[in-house]
């Protein structure tokens, strides 16, 4: 197989693994699906609980679900990425930093806490889509839409 088809296979896997990660937890925090608590749940433990502004909170509720969205179908993958990645930084400053690194795997933490390796992982994810673009297999490459990364000078 010739490099390049590889090279766009990797980048599909890459958009379509983040993406349907995003698209799960945007999806649980805007329509209550997957055990979610819904738009005004999640919205609730943002602004009281985080002490995330109402504003900042509905972007931030919001991101997840339209970067899902994004990346799933390779539409402006620059952009999602960067989104992507400032969102997960926020949840690391958040929620996940005073838990340490690593995620609850033998039950130490109370229910629902979790350290911020998978955050890591997410933002790696995401930073390989923002240097090596969506790859052929998306709208980006067919319409030409990925302007962030051309801003920076990393697109044609």
């Amino acid at each position: 197989m010739h490099n390049e088809t590889l090279n766009s296979l990797a980048l599909l896997t890459a958009r379509l693994t983040l993406g349907t990660v995003f698209f799960a937890h945007g999806a649980q925090k805007v329509f209550g699906w997957f055990g979610g608590y819904g738009i005004n749940g999640t919205m609730g433990y943002f602004q009281n609980t985080l002490g995330v502004p109402a504003a900042l909170a509905l972007i931030g509720v919001l991101a997840e679900l339209v970067v899902s969205i994004l990346l799933l179908f390779g539409v402006s993958t620059g952009l999602a990425a960067v989104i992507a990645i400032l969102q997960m930084a926020a949840a690391i400053y958040l929620s996940h930093t005073k838990d340490g690194f690593f995620m609850n795997y033998f039950g130490h933490l109370p229910a629902g806490r979790e350290g911020f390796e998978y955050n890591i992982v997410l933002i790696g994810l995401a930073l390989v889509l923002f240097f090596a673009g969506a790859g052929r297999y998306s709208l980006d490459s067919a319409w030409g839409l990925d302007f962030v990364r051309k801003a920076v000078g990393f697109a044609n």
